[in-house]
């Protein structure tokens, strides 16, 4: 393999894993365009792909925002684009495998466009051995970077289009707050906004702790600047995103905290408020009294379990039992009696036993949650549990999934068919994927919704009376004195 180390700094696993006392930065000057790359898009387009989480989605509209900054144009062609950028996850072994798949395709398009600018980022850059198949395998990618130095996209394609050789900045770090970068947002009514970066929990089986960084919370001033921007913008939604928004503040050294941030966020007077993702360890009272007080913060909570037996819970990592997580449980349903709860199970942990995952069963049985998202375990290099002896076959996590989402389908049905003939009031997002001349949208309980309305309405929360319930989406009618 060529020696590429003249070129780039890769990611370290080692250097992922440390958490020191050095305080967070919170940077307002690190972004900035190279004067000889102001408008060097003009003319071009950029096309990029997004894989994962809503993280991955909140930093796609800022790389969006830097290269249309930058005077590119967005393309849905790939074909036609001159920097095409892949970002990527590292959740599960699948997303990686549809990210090489693309990597492929994309071998036969850089040879009839030479100088196409093709970039791989996000989480799958910040592992070692991610970056090293791409190097042994993939020669037409032109540029790595990762998850802490999205700002420095500029520079970067600058590097790319000088030198002709692959650039690769990957920055194995604790990480940073940038503040004041560019973006292009995906939805006109509803936006993704960032109050922390990072996680601490270190759960066994997951890599976002060393993708991401260490736990870093935005300046609550920054947070409400932005939300009271995005209203005066029009906006009606806006979600607070965080690998664990329990946890913000914490870092701050002040008396900031998830509560205290979602009230403030509720008094902007913004229509609607959610919020993901939510570790159970960090739940507590004051932040379940604040959604029950204020009607703006929408009554939908995803509380993620995994499982529902106390070893495995142990084995994973997560600092919960099951008991704690539901007397949490009990205490959202006692506060906020309409809230709807859903969930993440993960079955087939290295050495699950039958009767442990029956625990699991019994849980979900007693949450009956609005929906699940459900997977069998997938190892990540470099995690714990990826070390782990297991000796649960294929066949039996594959039979353990298949009877966990009965329930699933189950509850999710009896869930959605308690709307049926009540008025909801819907964010009308625009027509149906399925059908252009319905519209569709969510209601407060986060629930997929199409109707019959009236087209001049969309952007705009109107009343829907609710006609039928089927197990992942209602049907209504908008109510006449919308029009």
């Amino acid at each position: 393999m060529k020696d590429y180390s003249k070129y780039f700094k890769g990611p370290s696993l080692k250097d992922a894993r440390s958490r020191g006392r050095t305080e967070v930065q919170h940077l307002d000057d690190a972004f900035e365009i190279p004067a000889d790359m102001v408008g060097i898009g003009k003319g071009q387009t950029y096309y990029i792909q997004t894989y994962g989480c809503q993280a991955n989605e909140r930093d796609t509209e800022t790389l969006s925002g830097i290269l249309e900054m930058m005077g590119y144009t967005h393309t849905d062609e790939v074909k036609q684009a001159d920097v095409v950028l892949l970002n990527t996850c590292a959740i599960r072994e699948n997303a990686e495998e549809k990210v090489f798949g693309k990597i492929g395709y994309l071998k036969n398009i850089k040879k009839t466009r030479p100088n196409l600018i093709f970039g791989v980022c996000g989480c799958m850059a910040q592992e070692e051995v991610v970056v090293n198949k791409i190097l042994e395998k993939f020669p037409q990618v032109d540029l790595i970077f990762g998850t802490h130095n999205i700002h420095r996209l500029p520079v970067l394609l600058k590097q790319a289009m000088l030198e002709k050789e692959l650039v690769l900045e990957v920055w194995s770090k604790e990480g940073d707050v940038i503040e004041n970068l560019p973006s292009h947002r995906a939805n006109n009514y509803k936006a993704w906004v960032n109050i922390m970066y990072g996680c601490n929990k270190f759960c066994t089986y997951c890599i976002v702790p060393y993708t991401r960084g260490k736990e870093r919370s935005r300046e609550l001033d920054e947070i409400i600047k932005e939300v009271e921007e995005l209203k005066n913008s029009g906006y009606k939604e806006i979600t607070l995103l965080g690998q664990n928004v329990n946890s913000y503040g914490k870092d701050l050294n002040n008396d900031t905290s998830f509560a205290t941030l979602l009230e403030a966020v509720a008094k902007t007077g913004i229509d609607r408020i959610r919020f993901t993702t939510s570790h159970p360890w960090d739940f507590n009272a004051d932040m379940i009294d604040i959604i029950a007080k204020y009607d703006n913060i929408m009554p939908s909570i995803h509380l993620p379990v995994q499982s529902g037996n106390d070893e495995v819970l142990k084995l994973m990592g997560r600092r919960y039992s099951k008991e704690s997580y539901l007397k949490l449980f009990d205490m959202i349903k006692e506060k906020i009696p309409d809230c709807t709860i859903t969930t993440d199970i993960i079955v087939g942990f290295p050495n699950e036993t039958e009767e442990q995952f029956q625990d699991t069963l019994s849980l979900y049985n007693y949450c009956k949650y609005d929906l699940a998202y459900t997977f069998i375990y997938s190892p990540r290099e470099g995690t714990p549990a990826a070390k782990m002896e297991d000796n649960v076959p294929l066949s039996d996590k594959e039979q353990r999934l298949y009877r966990l989402n009965e329930l699933v389908n189950k509850y999710a049905n009896e869930a959605n068919q308690k709307y049926l003939g009540q008025v909801v009031k819907v964010l009308v997002e625009g027509p149906s994927k399925k059908n252009p001349d319905v519209l569709s949208g969510y209601t407060e309980h986060n629930k997929l919704i199409n109707f019959k309305g009236d087209a001049s309405m969309v952007g705009q929360i109107v009343d829907v009376r609710v006609t039928e319930a089927k197990t992942w989406a209602l049907t209504g009618e908008q109510l006449e004195s919308n029009n």
